[in-house]
C-alpha cells in the first residue's frame, strides 16, 4: 500500500510513528510543511522536517516532541556572551551539526529536496521526506501593534517569541512563486491513500496546500483523503490553531469548523474524538464521511489505533 501523508510538526510526526506502527508494510511518503523554515545565525533551520526525521529516526527530545534527546547548549551560551541574539530561539549543539550540513549543502547548490534526502540517510526515519517545495515559502503572520499599526512577523517569531497573541491575518510569503519539490505531485496521485495528520491546518496542513499545485492534485487524486482533527472539545490539542484560524476567517474552533475549512472538494473522510461526537452529523451534512474515535496521542499503541482507524474510513471511501 502505498501511503502519502502531510504533515506538520510534533502532531504530523507522532501520528507518523503510530502509522508506521499500524502499516508497517506500507510504503509511506510525507510532504512535509517548510513554512515554518528561518535562517538563525547563518544557518538554514526547517523545523518540521527536522521533527519528522528525529522522531522517526529515533533522535527526538520525548519530553519536548522536538528538538535533539540529550542535547547541550554550549553555542547557545557562547552566543550569550557574546550578546548575539535572537535569544528567543535556542539551537542545541547537536541540533546546529544538521543545520550546518542543510546550510553547506544549500550554499553548494543541491536543492532542499535533495538536502532532505542526504539528511535522511543518516536517520532512517522508515518514510520518505519530501519537503513541499524547494523554493522559499515561509509563513509570516500579520498582528497589529498597541498602536494599532500592523506588521508582520516570522511565524517563529509569533509562536515562539511572541506566544501566539491574536493575529490579523496568514502570508505565506513567496509560496504563489513556488513549485512543488521533486516527487510531491507524483506522490499524491499514486497513493492508494492520502492523510491529514492532526496537524494545525492553518500553518501546517495549511502552508503545504499554499504550494500552487498540491491542492489541485489531491483534489483530483482518485485515492481516499482521510483527515483527523486537532481540535478536541472547543481547543486544539496542541498548539495555537485557535488563534490561526480566527485569522483566515474562521472563528468557531470545533473538529467540525476544521472539516469545512478543509471541504469535501479534498476531504473524503474525518475523523473526530469520541466527545466530540455529535458534531459527526454536521461533518457528514458537509458531504464528508465522519467516525467518532479517541483521539489523544497518548502513546504508540493509541496513535497506531487512530492511523489505523483512518486507514479503515480511508477503505470505505474506496468501496
Amino acid at each position: 500500500m502505498k501511503i502519502t501523508a502531510l504533515a506538520g510538526g510534533v502532531g504530523g510526526a507522532r501520528f507518523l510513528r503510530g502509522l508506521l506502527a499500524a502499516a508497517p508494510d506500507a510504503n509511506v511518503t510525507v510532504i512535509g510543511n517548510v513554512g515554518d523554515d528561518i535562517t538563525l545565525h547563518g544557518l538554514r533551520v526547517c523545523p518540521d522536517l527536522d521533527t519528522v526525521m528525529y522522531t522517526l529516526g529515533g533522535g527526538i527530545h520525548e519530553g519536548q516532541g522536538w528538538g535533539r534527546a540529550g542535547e547541550t547548549f554550549s553555542v547557545a551560551d557562547e552566543l550569550a556572551e557574546y550578546g548575539v541574539g535572537p535569544d528567543w530561539f535556542t539551537l542545541g549543539d547537536r541540533d546546529i551539526a544538521t543545520h550546518l550540513v542543510r546550510t553547506q549543502m544549500l550554499d553548494a547548490g543541491y536543492p532542499l529536496s535533495a538536502v532532505t534526502e542526504a539528511l535522511c540517510a543518516r536517520w532512517k526515519p522508515g518514510v520518505r521526506l519530501l519537503p513541499a517545495t524547494d523554493d522559499r515559502a515561509e509563513t509570516h503572520v500579520v498582528l497589529r501593534d498597541e498602536e494599532g499599526k500592523r506588521q508582520a512577523v516570522h511565524f517563529q517569531e509569533y509562536w515562539v517569541r511572541m506566544h501566539a497573541p491574536d493575529a490579523e491575518s496568514i502570508v505565506f510569503v513567496g509560496a504563489e512563486k513556488a513549485q512543488p519539490a521533486p516527487g510531491v505531485l507524483e506522490a499524491v496521485a499514486e497513493a492508494d491513500v492520502v492523510l491529514f495528520p492532526p496537524s494545525n491546518p492553518v500553518v501546517s496542513i495549511g502552508a503545504v496546500l499554499a504550494v500552487p499545485g498540491i491542492r489541485e492534485a489531491l483534489a483530483a487524486t482518485a485515492a481516499p483523503v482521510v483527515g483527523l482533527s486537532p481540535i478536541i472539545g472547543s481547543a486544539p490539542v496542541r498548539g495555537m490553531a485557535d488563534k490561526v484560524l480566527a485569522a483566515v476567517g474562521v472563528a468557531e474552533t470545533s473538529a467540525a469548523a476544521v472539516a469545512e475549512y478543509y471541504g469535501p472538494d479534498l476531504l473524503d473522510g474525518w475523523l473526530i474524538d469520541e466527545s466530540d461526537a455529535k458534531q459527526a452529523e454536521r461533518i457528514e451534512a458537509a458531504g464528508i464521511s465522519c467516525r467518532a474515535v479517541p483521539l489523544l496521542m497518548r502513546d504508540v499503541d493509541a496513535t497506531a489505533a487512530m492511523a489505523q482507524a483512518a486507514l479503515d474510513l480511508a477503505a470505505e471511501s474506496r468501496s
